[in-house]
């Protein structure tokens, strides 16, 4: 039996940081924590000693807090790597992608160039869970939160644990307004 607290997924609290500096420090560790929490099918590693690929797409809001807070760390036997593109053509090798909101314009783009892959879509931008994101970030009275749109992950073939599913806001594809069906 596996006993999960909400410390294992929620980043530890922040001291004399600038809140920009903060804000993203949380995000990297969320993105890391997230994938103790997602279960990705067969077939989504090239083979048995591939990386577990977390990537960026688009101006990079993180700066070097992502690197440190990656920098030798596993999910499960496998090493994470980091990868920073303009491409979305390069993201289906990710596991894990991050859409920086320089990249909200091309949101419904992105998405379709997705379909099919198994990659967790996580970004910040307003509407980026209901336009067909996996998990968005949200600030609430200055704290990191998240929503998680459990139709992104199920199109993306991810179990997301229950575990996660409970800490986070639950919304859906807005179909009316661009998401995916």
């Amino acid at each position: 039996m596996v006993v999960v607290t909400l410390n294992t997924i929620a980043p530890p609290p922040l001291m004399s940081q600038s809140k920009t500096a903060g804000e993203y420090e949380v995000k990297a560790a969320f993105l890391y924590n997230f994938a103790k929490f997602v279960e990705w099918p067969e077939g989504s590693f090239a083979n048995s000693q591939s990386p577990f690929a977390i990537c960026v797409l688009g101006t990079d809001p993180f700066g070097r807090t992502l690197d440190q807070i990656l920098a030798g760390k596993m999910v499960g036997n496998r090493p994470v790597t980091l990868q920073r593109f303009r491409e979305v053509a390069r993201a289906r090798q990710c596991q894990m992608l991050f859409v920086s909101p320089s990249e909200s314009g091309r949101l419904p783009q992105i998405m379709d160039q997705l379909h099919g892959a198994s990659v967790l879509v996580v970004g910040e931008t307003d509407g980026f869970a209901q336009a067909g994101g996996a998990v968005q970030f949200t600030l609430d009275e200055d704290r990191v939160r998240f929503a998680i749109n459990p139709d992104a992950a199920e199109r993306a073939g991810l179990r997301l644990s229950s575990k996660l599913l409970a800490l986070a806001k639950i919304v859906h594809d807005d179909t009316a307004n661009g998401g995916r069906s």
